[in-house]
């Protein structure tokens, strides 16, 4: 009873103090207190400002930073129900606040122009997060109070040079603008949380720690917007779990293709696999210009599961947040693999089930998760780069059915092209005469090099004398066979009205290790 009753008094100053914070403007001693808070702001956010510095600066530092008169409003409150049941209490707090601080920037130019920029009109809604974790005997029953801005619903504010017009330099507004999102990304977005010890203790278990890693491969798009108004757009991806420069991927662009097909592996470290989400965001490419946005979506990593890969297609949308978007953007194809640290003997290699992680692993042996989550991406990707999954693939072309109509009868004389992407093998089956529904059963062998990034192709034409018609096309990665060994099932061709194909595939695998 003696705990509960702590534990009620605990969570009663915890929350007795976030709303006396918010109504510090009608207590005598609130001029100390958003004093002291302004002091904490400036000393933890500035020392991330300098870090993200963008290159069109050489310094960025607050010149003033008060938090004004208005406070924040609470709209709501919840309890988060712990599934690991680790002995904690976490509280959420969805706050809205329409301030009126006085922030300015000192701001200095590579240009040797110093300029104090003011940022004005903040208009922010969020969830915050605490979590009074470990519980103990002693009031206030919590050990240490974790707090974190959970979500960002909207951040919304204007720059103004004092004195000035800030668009007389060319992208400035733009750089100060991503550097002041950065900064608030890296320093309190969850899974980034800090901790405030209440009672004495150890609380290094409370901290941001690396839980696994996601395996990325960028397949492919399709019926992507077209951007340019000559010509077709020139798409390029960029890949995040956390929106942080030095973790996002980017993919090479694919010139004058509404179609493109980029077979790119991307890798990604994971905090906390139950909150955080992989985002992709397609841009045309413009050259010199801007990049313009064609569309975004959002995959959750809660939706994997762990050890099994999640083939997707996913719907481009205008705007993650507001989805009232019903125009066709089109669809990018995802492959993705989460694997937890620490699961090696549970979970099996997906490129080769005769390989446990723990064989990957001694390729690996070097990293270790207390590195810094940026440094070990790389790390990662450079030692997975050491591996090659070598084999034969045999693929038996069966048949297709419903193909649509190609000649003035009717029918049509279709055969199918195989590619390999990467090793540019090709192969093709024998023409079928005034068929739509095809019967061929042939069988090519291929040697495959490297599978982890190799690609199949396959193109279903339509023979003439004169000239070829391609009717459709079906692209698969060779992660599916890969992990089954034998696959035989119809595929849908992409670019035609109708038809399926059917295939047999095979896969004789031999893994090996590059020369150090």
């Amino acid at each position: 009873m003696s705990f509960f009753f702590g534990m009620l008094v605990g969570l009663s100053i915890g929350i007795g103090l976030i709303v006396a914070f918010a109504r510090y403007e009608k207590i005598r001693s609130s001029r100390r207190s958003y004093l002291a808070a302004s002091e904490l702001i400036r000393t933890s956010v500035e020392p991330i400002l300098e870090q993200y510095t963008p290159a069109i600066l050489s310094s960025l530092k607050f010149a003033k930073l008060t938090l004004g008169t208005v406070a924040p409003q609470f709209t709501g409150i919840s309890i988060v129900e712990s599934e690991s049941g680790d002995g904690g209490i976490t509280m959420e707090f969805e706050l809205q606040w329409d301030g009126n601080p006085n922030i300015v920037l000192n701001i200095n130019t590579r240009l040797g122009v110093a300029l104090p920029v003011q940022v004005k009109n903040i208009g922010f809604t969020g969830v915050f997060r605490l979590i009074f974790k470990p519980l103990v005997d002693e009031i206030p029953c919590f050990g240490a109070v974790c707090y974190s801005l959970r979500e960002k619903k909207d951040l919304d504010f204007t720059l103004k040079v004092i004195g000035g017009d800030i668009s007389t330099i060319p992208g400035l507004a733009d750089a100060i603008e991503d550097t002041i999102r950065d900064a608030i990304e890296d320093s309190i977005t969850w899974p980034v949380r800090k901790i405030i010890p209440i009672l004495p203790g150890d609380y290094s278990d409370l901290e941001l720690k690396p839980v696994g890693t996601l395996e990325v491969k960028l397949v492919q798009a399709k019926e992507l917007t077209n951007k340019d108004i000559v010509g077709k757009s020139d798409p390029f991806a960029v890949l995040f779990v956390r929106p942080l420069r030095d973790r996002m991927k980017t993919s090479k662009t694919i010139n004058n293709q509404l179609n493109p097909i980029w077979n790119e592996n991307f890798e990604f470290i994971i905090e906390d696999s139950s909150t955080q989400h992989l985002t992709v965001k397609v841009y045309d490419d413009e050259g010199v210009s801007a990049a313009e946005l064609i569309g975004c979506a959002q995959v959750a990593l809660k939706d994997l599961e762990p050890g099994k890969v999640k083939d997707v297609w996913l719907k481009l949308v205008k705007d993650l947040v507001i989805q009232r978007d019903t125009k066709n953007r089109g669809q990018v194809h995802l492959e993705l693999l989460y694997c937890p640290f620490g699961t090696e003997s549970s979970i099996k290699n997906p490129f080769n089930p005769d390989f446990s992680l723990t064989s990957l692993e001694k390729a690996l042996k070097n990293v270790t998760i207390e590195t810094p989550p940026a440094e070990l991406e790389k790390s990662i990707t450079q030692k997975k780069k050491e591996v090659i999954v070598r084999g034969v693939l045999s693929v038996t072309v069966i048949a297709a059915e419903n193909l649509p109509p190609v000649d003035f009868m009717g029918k049509a004389d279709p055969f199918v092209v195989l590619t390999m992407k990467k090793s540019e093998a090709k192969s093709k089956t024998r023409v079928a005469t005034e068929t739509l529904n095809p019967v061929w059963n042939q069988t090519f062998d291929f040697v495959v090099e490297d599978a982890l990034h190799e690609m199949l192709i396959l193109e279903v034409w339509d023979h003439d004398t004169f000239k070829k018609d391609k009717i459709g096309r079906c692209i698969m990665t060779l992660t599916r066979v890969l992990l089954e060994g034998e696959i035989q099932d119809g595929f849908q061709l992409d670019g035609a009205k109708s038809g399926k194909l059917f295939l047999h595939l095979k896969w004789s695998p031999q893994l090996v290790f590059r020369d150090a």
